[in-house]
């Protein structure tokens, strides 16, 4: 549930014509000031509108890439990681005004919707309950190589997702960021209604927080293709036609071409051509 403070959710929904919500200044000691106003990338009229906030949790490379969208789109966001507000100042001089250093618990607390990406075996370490009310967009996938064995996930008793989600005791729980390089993130975004707009697959249990997370991502510049629940989420995970590759100009080439090969704008037909052919892998035999 949302503070009562924070603007409703719905403030994501983005309308035709690309509207992104914009708060121009924050004072100092980062609190925000009341909405302003907002613009239309297309001809810039202006207009009286609410401002959602974005909470990130984890300031690596997706979780970074992500704010400068969210920034670009005109989002406050909040961006914490493990090692405390003060080693994120050059990250959000570099994002501007709209950005601001917290803890994990302000990012949480003070976000509408809050983006989580952190190594999977770091997310039993958070506060329980820190993300039970939230929308939560998550990143995270299984790599044995950084996360250690973990035996429900070799036996695929469950999926990865299914596992965080109970971990974080989070209703409202969608994955979604997980199969794209952050280098294709800013590459690929594309305003709403653009002829070569990229989709990223989501996969949730809960329709209606799709929905509110289709709004998110649709605003931070991506259609989505609904890739079903949680225990389908397996369909876009490492070894699969869905993950990574699927966002290069040329998803065939080989792996010695692969770095020199640009990113391609992917719309949802190719995306969800890649979910129809995944096949389950055994991640017990997953090295990295």
């Amino acid at each position: 549930m949302q503070s009562p403070a924070q603007p409703p959710l719905t403030s994501w929904v983005q309308s035709s014509s690309g509207v992104a919500h914009v708060r121009p200044s924050r004072p100092a000691g980062g609190n925000f000031p009341e909405p302003a106003v907002a613009y239309t990338h297309h001809n810039h009229q202006r207009r009286d509108a609410d401002m959602a906030t974005l909470g990130i949790i984890g300031s690596g490379n997706i979780g970074s890439a992500v704010a400068r969208l969210a920034v670009a789109a005109g989002m406050n966001v909040v961006i914490a990681n493990s090692r405390g507000p003060e080693t994120l100042q050059d990250l959000v001089g570099e994002l501007g005004p709209l950005a601001k250093a917290g803890t994990v618990d302000e990012a949480a607390r003070l976000g509408d919707a809050v983006v989580l990406s952190i190594p999977l075996k770091a997310v039993k370490d958070l506060p329980e309950g820190l993300l039970a009310d939230k929308l939560v967009l998550d990143t995270s996938n299984y790599y044995p190589s950084r996360d250690g064995r973990i035996k429900d996930l070799d036996e695929s008793t469950v999926t990865s997702s299914e596992m965080v989600r109970d971990q974080l005791g989070a209703a409202q729980y969608v994955k979604v960021f997980n199969n794209i390089t952050a280098a294709h993130i800013p590459a690929l975004a594309r305003p709403a209604g653009a002829g070569d707009r990229t989709a990223l697959p989501i996969a949730g249990d809960d329709a209606a927080a799709k929905t509110e997370a289709s709004a998110v991502i649709g605003q931070l510049g991506f259609d989505t293709v609904d890739a079903g629940s949680l225990a389908e989420s397996w369909r876009f995970e490492p070894d699969t036609p869905a993950y990574g590759r699927v966002y290069f100009a040329d998803p065939n080439a080989s792996d010695e071409q692969l770095m020199d090969t640009p990113p391609g704008p992917t719309p949802a037909e190719q995306v969800r051509s890649a979910l129809d052919a995944a096949a389950r892998v055994n991640v017990a035999e997953r090295r990295f």
